[in-house]
């Protein structure tokens, strides 16, 4: 599968997907399209982990606004069928049994930001730049920007950067808890904590991962039971038994997904 303005690669089952639409990797209608050809390849079994990615300056600015002015046309539920393409993507991203890690460096703003939400683990140069500058188009964040956003760093906080639109670095979006982690060199960071997973047993980290976003998004009764039965199906993987028999053998676990 070729793209335009994505650059995705599967090595070693870590599939990256770059954002390439130079010169600052505006999410135009095209991107949308190729974001969801590219969940189809993360979704494929070869892949274990998943990675999004920028270039060194921008990560993505967001919405092409050349897009916006084109949905001037739209009627709302045209508009509305637009944005579930995208919308699509990000809750696809979330669905996935397998981790996903955003690595943003420079600019990562409006649509860029509800990305990398999207993603299970961001980590970020600490000079990078975050927000949401919707509202200077006289639009709010809406593909997560609210949503995602609200649950990472609280309703107070959430509506002080809304409404402002003020930009934060990476530092302060680790201190927000927008980001698990900064680095230097958020690519390769990424890659090392990609890897690092590919030891670990794919369906223990694909149920943890449901279970963790079902008991953000659920009450506490509802996500147990979720995760007693995500527990019991475990017990009887073949990766479990390996990891009780690697244990006993003294020796790191050869995990097959099996």
């Amino acid at each position: 599968m070729s793209f335009d303005t994505l650059d995705v690669t599967v090595d070693d089952g870590i599939a990256t997907v770059r954002l390439a639409n130079d010169p600052v990797n505006a999410i135009s209608q095209t991107v949308r399209y190729e974001l969801s050809d590219a969940l189809d390849i993360l979704r494929e079994e070869r892949v274990r982990v998943g990675v999004f990615a920028g270039a060194e300056d921008v990560f993505s600015v967001g919405a092409d606004v050349g897009l916006f002015e084109e949905a001037q046309e739209w009627t709302t539920a045209e508009f509305r069928a637009n944005s579930r393409i995208l919308g699509r993507v990000f809750s696809g991203i979330e669905e996935l049994e397998k981790p996903v890690l955003a690595a943003i460096d420079g600019t990562c703003v409006g649509g860029g930001l509800e990305l990398a939400l999207a993603c299970d683990v961001r980590i970020v140069a600490p000079d990078a730049t975050l927000g949401f500058p919707e509202h200077n188009i006289g639009l709010i964040p809406g593909l997560g920007g609210c949503s995602r956003f609200v649950q990472l760093v609280g309703p107070g906080k959430a509506k002080d950067l809304i409404f402002t639109g003020e930009l934060f670095d990476g530092e302060t979006a680790s201190e927000l808890g927008v980001a698990e982690r900064v680095a230097e060199n958020p690519d390769a960071a990424a890659r090392e904590y990609a890897e690092s997973l590919l030891t670990r047993p794919p369906q223990a980290l694909g149920l943890a991962k449901r279970v963790v976003n079902a008991a953000r998004d659920t009450d506490t009764r509802t996500a147990g039971l979720l995760e007693s039965l995500a527990q019991s199906t475990l017990i009887e993987t073949r990766d479990h038994a390996e990891g009780i028999e690697a244990f006993r053998d003294k020796r790191d676990p050869e995990f097959t997904g099996r």
